[in-house]
């Protein structure tokens, strides 16, 4: 299928009801738009950890103002293998200044596990977290998928331990588009599951200073 073609067909479907936009958000990215690409994706299980590693981790944990870890799988009911990794921080000496955090993204949706279809990875440039909540942005540096590769764009987790929820800002325009003008932090809120077994989210809260007058 064409580019061209895929977007009169994502044109007329976001002429329809708020639901089906919402169900062209999931469906989060064209399989067909990159045919013949196939992508290796993760296991999805959560990787065991050596003590001297925890311990490293531990502290890095403690020496940071917030964070947001981890990889999982999104459910479906179909034979779709969508799975989205993140690895952001923001340093104790940002507190104020979530757009300072750093770190990476990566997200690939594949027709089937091992099969065929379209994967980003990039930038984090901005983390705020709230509770168990979190949300972050970052710039695509690399992507199979044409036209997306220096856009921002925008996730949203929800810590829940084993039920966690995944959010991210094309939720109601069927993919990312490229765009540059997503402002930092920005996306929908985190409406989709994570498939149990596949793997998990940590959120680190932020602890913000607040103004004393």
């Amino acid at each position: 299928m064409s580019r061209n073609a895929l977007s009169r067909i994502t044109d007329s479907r976001l002429t329809s009801t708020r639901s089906r936009a919402i169900a062209l958000g999931t469906a989060l990215l064209i399989c067909a738009g990159a045919a013949g690409a196939a992508v290796a994706s993760d296991d999805g299980g959560t990787p065991h950890r050596a003590a001297s590693q925890t311990s490293q981790a531990s502290q890095t944990h403690a020496r940071e103002a917030a964070a947001l870890t981890g990889t999982a799988k999104l459910y479906r009911k179909t034979t779709e293998d969508v799975t989205f990794t993140f690895d952001a921080h923001l340093a104790k000496r940002h507190t104020m200044r979530p757009d300072k955090a750093t770190g990476t993204f990566r997200f690939v949706h594949l027709d089937k596990p091992g099969g065929k279809g379209g994967w980003a990875k990039g930038r984090i440039d901005c983390l705020m977290t709230g509770g168990k909540v979190a949300t972050a942005t970052g710039i695509i540096t690399a992507s199979n998928l044409k036209g997306i590769k220096g856009g921002r764009v925008g996730f949203s987790v929800h810590d829940q331990g084993g039920h966690d929820r995944v959010g991210y800002s094309w939720a109601a325009v069927g993919g990312p588009d490229g765009t540059k003008k997503l402002p930092k932090c920005t996306s929908s809120a985190p409406f989709e599951k994570v498939r149990k077994g596949t793997g998990d989210f940590d959120v680190k809260p932020w602890h913000l200073t607040y103004p004393t007058n």
